[in-house]
């Protein structure tokens, strides 16, 4: 019973919503936890009550999963609520707990040019390279970048055409070093990888194959190792970085939200809390009245 609930609302998730594999797993193991909490229970049957136990039960997850896991479940209810199948949605009354002003690591221009002077002795340098110039030329989401494909970048127009969360589509300019980097690759370096020839995808793993999540992951720790950068990043902190040397150079916030492919302008404003921190320590290096 609870079982056909979660892939009712699953379903609904992908084909109404467009929801991306990664965020549908997402919701898929939020409620699977409300599920095992509940074995016996319909939980289109839990009261406020229920749900209020069951997040205090989450008191060991950091504040931003229980926010996550509150919310996934805010959803699931309003798909039922929409459907009559609930008089109510009990997680309504649930308050989220602070966050706290936490703020994404960026790299320094000092440090994006140190982990981007590869020297390109093998295809997988050239690979590597050519990633993470486009990542922090463009912004692209980890997802994205293994997800292209020859179609989706035009190199005489400098852009790249990007499909992006909820399936929708952006163009994104991408500048020389990028361009060098990526036609080096693929004329010099990608044929070298390629097992199939009905392979689109730009990136290729050792097997022919396209890149993974992990493969780019690993990557990009094993150059910061290589290069001394000792912050603990991410593939997603060259897209941190990339919106973060935009708004330091003067580039306009809504600017910025279109390159990144943020539906709301709310989610982009955290970056000018990220350029505030770094213009007050600034400040209290530089000015001679300590």
């Amino acid at each position: 019973m609870n079982e056909d609930y979660l892939s009712d609302f699953l379903l609904y998730l992908e084909l109404d919503l467009n929801y991306s594999n990664n965020t549908i797993k997402s919701y898929d193991n939020d409620i699977e936890k409300l599920i095992k909490f509940y074995p016996q229970k319909d939980i289109l049957k839990l009261s406020v009550k229920d749900i209020e136990k069951y997040i205090t039960d989450l008191h060991e997850l950091s504040a931003s999963s229980v926010s996550r896991n509150i919310s996934s479940l805010r959803t699931f209810y309003n798909y039922f609520l929409k459907l009559d199948k609930i008089a109510y949605n009990p997680c309504d009354s649930i308050k989220q707990p602070k966050l706290g002003n936490h703020l994404p690591t960026y790299l320094t221009l000092e440090e994006t040019e140190k982990l981007l002077d590869i020297k390109i002795e093998t295809p997988f340098d050239a690979r590597n390279k050519a990633i993470l110039e486009i990542m922090y030329a463009t912004g692209l989401r980890i997802s994205e970048t293994i997800s292209l494909e020859f179609k989706n970048i035009d190199l005489e127009e400098c852009i790249v055409r990007v499909m992006g969360k909820g399936s929708k589509e952006r163009i994104v300019p991408i500048n020389d070093y990028a361009i060098e980097s990526l036609e080096d690759y693929l004329n010099n370096y990608r044929p070298l990888l390629v097992k199939n020839s009905d392979t689109n995808y730009l990136f290729l793993n050792n097997h022919g194959g396209a890149l993974t999540r992990q493969g780019v992951f690993k990557m990009l720790k094993k150059e910061c190792l290589i290069k001394g950068i000792t912050k603990n990043i991410s593939p997603h902190t060259l897209r941190h970085t990339f919106a973060t040397h935009l708004l330091e150079n003067g580039a306009d916030l809504r600017i910025i939200q279109e390159l990144l492919g943020h539906s709301d302008i709310q989610t982009t404003q955290i970056y000018t809390h990220l350029t505030n921190e770094a213009l007050h320590c600034e400040y209290l290096e530089y000015f001679p009245r300590k």
